[in-house]
């Protein structure tokens, strides 16, 4: 009896061992991008399934862990879970069982909720939701970040998937989390915080209801810069939806904190934070002057000058957005000495993202179409003359290059109505120059010249008026029944001609030399005629 008794433990005993090795194997080879193609195609997923619900909660962890980073590799893998009735059985058992299989059980739902909303709303469908919640009220904090990974990860998607979580009765127990001494469960779930407030004010209003913002500001003085990146970003998505939000971050005493994280040594905490001073900066005046007060506009500028590619965006938006308030904040921005610095990524050859060099156009506009004194000190940093080379240099159709060219008609038309300086506008008089450019700035011109004496006589030894008649060939018809013939830049060039004696506007238009020529040699024929 004892022999058969030892037969049936041992063939019972390899069984739980082979079992164990199968799904502790396959997890370790989906690790592996090279084998997760040859486990799909042989199926392996239908035999993991039963191994969830086995008796031994270590072979349960392994064909968790092992589904998870099958799930993790692709969108078709993760629909291949969820069609293969594998969540239900992940549900059923994350009520009871132990620490380690919730981990694990957690870690799926993550894995499959990550690719799309579609997916992330299977997961919820399944009753995921509930469970994952309840986890979050954990001992242990492995369990907490793992089911707080997973509610980020289905939140992310859109408003509806985040309203679901929230309805769950996730942010309170997201708000404990991050009181937590554990630095990783703090950071995943302020991450999943961020994920429910970025898409809607009230969502946003949800979680500051919580007094989240309490801690959150807090967590401002830590130096774990991993931590940081997610408390900027936090507080970014909460403070970009309206005034009222942007207020109730910025009242937590925020400045001069965030400012100094733009000086950090993790390229993430500068552009998180960079992010989350512009979309404060964009809702009011008063906002924008406490940034400004909190010495923000050197700090952005060193940040701008010291970031690379894409990082200098939120930067140039920022100076952009407190410009735009008032003559006063823009001014503020200027005597910072920002042209410098703009006009060095216009000029780089290396600039691979249009948005930049857009929002560099537009922030540069923003500075000056306040007034005349504004425009000068853009003026005399040659912008005009760089924006049209800019112009120029760009020639596709993309959707980009065109959003760029517009910026820069708008942003040069705005500097040209300010501009009272002749000598600044007419580098832009050219035959080469766009006509929708050449409009504002002789519109300009004749606003100018005719009040000014000295000016007049520049413009004709500059040579400007010469360049004048020959747009003036180019653009505007001479057939009186061509609507161009009573167009605005006709009368603009007629009103500067009329500022000079006719002989001189003929003198300078385009084929009066041929003019003369011919009434010399009709001048010689008479004489010849009178002398034979």
């Amino acid at each position: 009896m004892l022999a058969i008794n030892r037969i049936v433990s041992n063939t019972l005993e390899k069984y739980h061992k082979e079992r164990l090795s199968f799904a502790q194997t396959i997890a370790e080879l989906a690790q592996r991008e090279t084998y997760v193609s040859t486990l799909q195609s042989h199926n392996v997923l239908p035999l993991l399934r039963p191994l969830l619900l086995d008796n031994i909660p270590a072979i349960q962890q392994a064909a968790a862990l092992a589904i998870g980073r099958l799930a993790n590799h692709s969108e078709e893998l993760a629909e291949a879970v969820v069609d293969s009735d594998i969540l239900p059985h992940l549900i059923f058992s994350l009520k009871n069982q132990n620490r380690f299989y919730k981990t694990a059980a957690a870690f799926v739902l993550r894995t499959v909720a990550k690719h799309s909303a579609k997916l992330a709303n299977s997961v919820v469908e399944s009753g995921a939701l509930t469970s994952l919640v309840q986890c979050l009220e954990e001992f242990d904090p492995g369990v907490k970040e793992s089911a707080a990974w997973a509610l980020g990860y289905i939140a992310k998607h859109n408003e509806e998937l985040a309203k679901a979580v929230v309805d769950a009765g996730a942010l309170p127990l997201l708000i404990l989390c991050i009181q937590e001494p554990e630095l990783s469960l703090r950071k995943i779930s302020i991450s999943a915080l961020s994920d429910i407030a970025k898409h809607s004010s009230e969502l946003a209003h949800n979680i500051v209801d919580t007094n989240a913002l309490f801690f959150l500001t807090q967590l401002i003085h830590n130096s774990d810069p991993k931590l940081l990146r997610q408390v900027c970003s936090c507080l970014c998505q909460i403070a970009k939806h309206n005034i009222a939000l942007a207020e109730e971050v910025v009242d937590r005493e925020i400045f001069p904190r965030v400012l100094y994280c733009l000086k950090n040594n993790d390229i993430y905490v500068r552009k998180n934070a960079a992010s989350l001073i512009c979309e404060i900066s964009k809702h009011s005046a008063d906002l924008a002057q406490i940034i400004v007060n909190a010495g923000g506009i050197a700090s952005i500028l060193d940040y701008i000058d010291n970031s690379t590619g894409n990082a200098k965006l939120p930067g140039i938006m920022t100076i952009g957005y407190i410009s735009v308030f008032s003559d006063t904040l823009a001014f503020s921005v200027l005597l910072a000495k920002p042209i410098p610095i703009l006009l060095k990524i216009l000029n780089e050859k290396n600039i691979s993202d249009e948005s930049v060099l857009s929002a560099s156009v537009w922030a540069l506009g923003q500075m000056g179409r306040h007034s005349p004194e504004h425009a000068k000190i853009l003026t005399d940093h040659g912008v005009l003359h760089i924006l049209l080379k800019l112009y120029q240099n760009y020639s596709n159709d993309k959707d980009e290059i065109l959003d760029l060219k517009a910026k820069i008609k708008k942003t040069l038309k705005w500097i040209i109505e300010n501009t009272l300086n002749v000598e600044s506008l007419e580098p832009l008089l050219s035959l080469e120059t766009p006509l929708s450019i050449l409009k504002p700035t002789i519109e300009q011109l004749s606003k100018i010249i005719p009040n000014d004496i000295t000016v007049r006589r520049d413009f004709v030894t500059s040579g400007s008026l010469k360049t004048l008649q020959e747009v003036a060939q180019k653009f505007i018809s001479k057939d009186s029944n061509n609507p161009s013939y009573h167009s605005k830049l006709a009368e603009n060039i007629l009103i500067i001609n009329n500022c000079y004696p006719e002989e001189i506007v003929k003198y300078y238009s385009p084929g009066y030399s041929e003019i003369l020529l011919s009434r010399i040699d009709e001048y010689m024929q008479q004489t010849n005629a009178i002398n034979a």
